[in-house]
């Protein structure tokens, strides 16, 4: 799916989740705020409260925690998207076995701004979800996803792993195959699997 044909909406959406995510991980890893600490994996994070970021904030989301630093997994979907939602219990799974070995994961929805406290919390909620997530809010899309990968096009869903340093090591557009990301995570977390 793409969001050239849904371009206004669609880009808004991302950015939403963008946003969202770089701030959850941010003040998750950062312990400057958040519902929950995903970066030693206690606790839960409480997706009725989404928070929305901006281009700056997803940048901010994206740089490595100069503290203790860690893999971050960014998933980029949406609610509306299929394919989104067939691999999302994987990506909850994912979640749930890495997190204890020191994976931080975003989750940036791209749903429209007055789905942020309606469909995507009851879709978390279905999915037993309890990773962060955000939703990126920006006017224009397109620098939003070229501050994420210039080669990215926009497709959902979309998925980014960054090593300690902040280098994208993995990226996947479509659904993921979860055997192969695991692999992906497994090498960027080295000694800590």
């Amino acid at each position: 799916m793409r969001f050239r044909p849904l371009l206004s909406a669609a880009i808004l959406t991302i950015l939403f989740c963008l946003v969202g995510l770089a701030a959850v991980a941010q003040s998750t890893t950062s312990g400057n705020g958040g519902s929950t600490d995903t970066a030693n994996g206690a606790g839960k994070t409480d997706n009725s409260a989404i928070r929305q970021i901006d281009l700056e904030g997803l940048k901010k989301l994206l740089q490595p925690d100069q503290k203790e630093p860690r893999p971050l997994l960014v998933n980029f979907w949406a609610t509306w998207c299929d394919p989104c939602r067939e691999e999302f219990p994987d990506l909850v799974k994912i979640d749930a076995d890495y997190r204890p070995k020191h994976l931080n994961f975003v989750a940036v929805s791209l749903d429209d701004v007055a789905d942020i406290g309606t469909t995507v919390p009851k879709f978390l909620k279905e999915m037993k979800a309890s990773m962060p997530v955000v939703l990126l809010n920006v006017n224009d899309p397109e620098p939003a996803i070229k501050a994420v990968d210039v080669a990215w096009d926009g497709q959902l869903p979309a998925t980014f792993l960054y090593d300690k340093e902040g280098k994208v090591v993995f990226k996947h557009f479509g659904r993921i195959n979860a055997v192969d990301l695991r692999a992906a995570i497994d090498k960027a977390l080295g000694s800590k699997q």
